[in-house]
This record gives C-alpha cells, structure tokens and sequence, in this order.
C-alpha cells in the first residue's frame, strides 16, 4: 500500500504539475502587483478606477465593471508582458534548429512506399492494377 502511494507521488506528471501549479501561484503574484501598478497609474490619469458605488437605476454593477476592467488590463498584462515575448524568443530559437532526420526505419519505410507507388503506376497503364 505504501509503494503504492510512493508510486504515485513520485509520478513524473504529478511533480512536474505541482512545480507548475507552484510557479503559477508565483507568477499571479507577479501579474496582480503589475495589475495593481497600472490601475493606480490610471487612477493618477483619471481618477481612481473603482466603480463599487456605481449603480444606475438601482442594479448594483459597479463591482461587476471594476472586475471587467481588471481583468482585461490583467489578460493584456500577461499576453503582452509574456505570451508575445515567450512566442519571440521561442520562434528565435527554433530558427537556428535543423529538422531532424526520419529515423532509419521511417525512412525505409517512405523509401518502400515511394517504390510501390511507382511501380503500381507503371502496371497501371495498361489497367492490369496488380503487383506483378
């Protein structure tokens, strides 16, 4: 029972998600600071960002909108401070990459295939079909 549970915990998927799950918790730290940061800078353009009283004809939306509004500064935080950035750096890297060759067996497979397509070509012309 024990080698059991020690199986699963030591899992490779397990530990590499609880590092994510790890890092993530970080990094939302990270984003709300940013988040935080550019609404105070807004506030200091146009008055504080909070719409909490904000109620016309007596529905309560104001906390609805100030949720809205952080959470697309938030989404632009993140896709312009680290998807577009990690998309750059990613696609530089892949640049100086060469394909990999097919492994032998592959290849010797496609090298089969392309011989069998040609000559079921060359019996096809006489409508004859077959492998002769």
């Amino acid at each position: 029972m024990l080698k059991g549970f020690k199986d699963f915990v030591m899992r490779g998927n397990l530990v590499e998600l609880a590092v994510a799950f790890v890092i993530g918790a970080a990094f939302a730290t990270v984003v709300t600071a940013t988040v935080a940061l550019i609404m105070d800078l807004v506030g200091k353009v146009g008055g504080t960002p909070d719409f909490s009283s904000y109620s016309p004809g007596g529905i309560s939306i104001g906390a609805w909108l100030t949720a809205v509004i952080s959470f697309l500064i938030m989404a632009a935080v993140v896709y312009f401070l680290v998807v577009t950035p990690y998309n750059k750096l990613q696609e530089r890297m892949s640049r100086g990459e060469e394909p990999t060759p097919p492994a032998p067996d592959i290849a010797l497979l496609t090298e089969i295939r392309d011989l069998l397509a040609g000559r079921a070509g060359s019996t096809n012309v006489r409508g004859g079909g077959g492998l002769s």
